[in-house]
């Protein structure tokens, strides 16, 4: 290999290695949840729902660069700013942490059981022996994977789970892109797809709902602060941080955009729709073939093992943010709360329940807590004594009274959606 060859794949690695907190971002924004939400919605409705997806992301950008800068000026975490700064902050924090918890938690039970359905899938095409014990050998994979993760997260230190995640990330994204080399939706559809409409059939308000809540995840902002000071930033990295915020936003929106086309590609067209885990590359093998299959199991697969970290860190890291603003990854209160998480992991593998329908029901929940997430940080950030001068820009502001409206909106649509499905 050539010295400028090799000195490019240097830059190239050095380049990824150094993402900021915004690998989490991503980590806990595409996750299995959001791979789901994207084939069914691409394979139900085609790029319909390209818009919802814009303005999630868009507003997932501002918010993860307001949450960031209140990090970096005021010297705080999110949830112990509610607490100290907002009348009622201390009932909108412990409301939060039990929301946010609850839908994470939910969503980690999903991506368990879609990953190792989708490594016994894996397993069952090299030894057919293994077919009749599909539900054996499932949750021995789920009580496998977890126990792994366990052990990994005792390890307790940011920048290792950075490493991690930056590996699982860089394939799921790649992956994901590569896959639409093989199939891809028709140029007018990605144009229509970014006029705003709801599809207008069963589970098409449920849909977009369960979009913004895996798009545009509370989780993200809050815990942004605590990745913050994970990676030792500061007042000087105000720069970095705005940079990161967009690099993270951008990336979601390309990898997610690039699962929907894959999907609407592969199955819209031919009207197969998704309702299990396998549908997708049953589909993808006769137009492009087994090396397209594998790229996009290895994609999904990258994903569902990128979110367990996020998902198993969510509630020590609320915890810790309410009681101090600090994390300690060492402590007993963390190894318990994170053991409690393992657990609940295992209810979907252990009952046996569709993974799919699990996590699409999931990520409507998670719009709930968002409107809360949004007004705090608009309170904080527009209050000069707790900003110590620094006064939040017009844009910003506009961009977060934007969002603010889209989450109310989207959580009455998540309302709506789940008393017409009763």
């Amino acid at each position: 290999m050539s010295t400028a060859k090799k000195s490019f794949i240097k830059k190239i690695i050095a380049l990824i290695l150094s993402f900021g907190p915004g690998i989490f971002a991503i980590g806990y924004t595409i996750g299995t949840g959001s791979v789901t939400s994207m084939i069914v919605a691409g394979s139900s409705y085609g790029m319909q729902l390209l818009w919802v997806l814009l303005l999630s992301c868009l507003f997932s950008g501002v918010l993860m660069f307001a949450y960031g800068n209140y990090a970096l000026i005021s010297g705080e975490t999110a949830l112990y700013g509610f607490k100290k700064h907002i009348k009622g902050g201390k009932i909108l924090a412990i409301l939060i942490i039990v929301g946010i918890t609850f839908g994470q938690w939910n969503s980690l039970m999903g991506i368990l059981g879609i990953s190792s359905n989708m490594l016994f899938e894996i397993l069952a095409m090299n030894f057919e022996g293994l077919a009749p014990y599909k539900y054996e050998t499932v949750l021995t994979i789920a009580i496998l994977i977890i126990a792994i993760f366990y052990g990994i997260m005792m390890v307790g230190k940011y920048k290792f789970f950075e490493k991690v995640l930056v590996i699982f990330v860089t394939f799921m994204g790649l992956s994901f892109l590569l896959s639409l080399f093989f199939v891809y939706p028709l140029p007018a559809d990605i144009a229509k797809g970014l006029i705003p409409s709801v599809p207008e059939v069963e589970g098409g308000k449920m849909m977009v709902a369960a979009f913004v809540g895996t798009t545009m995840a509370a989780a993200t902002f809050l815990s942004r602060p605590l990745f913050i000071r994970g990676k030792g930033w500061t007042i000087a990295n105000l720069k970095q941080q705005r940079n990161d915020s967009i690099t993270a936003a951008v990336l979601v929106f390309i990898i997610s955009a690039a699962i929907m086309a894959v999907a609407c590609g592969a199955l819209y067209y031919g009207g197969a729709p998704v309702t299990q885990v396998l549908d997708m590359a049953n589909t993808l093998e006769p137009i492009a073939g087994n090396f397209a299959v594998a790229i996009f199991f290895f994609g999904t697969l990258s994903a569902g093992l990128s979110s367990i970290f996020p998902c198993l860190l969510i509630a020590p890291l609320l915890l810790a943010d309410y009681q101090s603003g600090e994390l300690d990854t060492t402590s007993k209160q963390f190894k318990i709360v994170t053991f409690i998480a393992c657990l609940v992991a295992l209810i979907v593998p252990v009952f046996g329940a569709n993974p799919i329908k699990t996590q699409i029901l999931t990520q409507v929940f998670n719009v709930f807590v968002l409107p809360i997430v949004v007004l705090g940080i608009i309170l904080l950030v527009n209050n000069k004594k707790v900003m110590k001068g620094y006064k939040t820009s017009i844009w910003v502001n506009i961009g977060l009274f934007a969002a603010l409206f889209f989450a109310c909106v989207v959580s009455y649509t998540g309302v709506v959606a789940i008393l017409d499905s009763m």
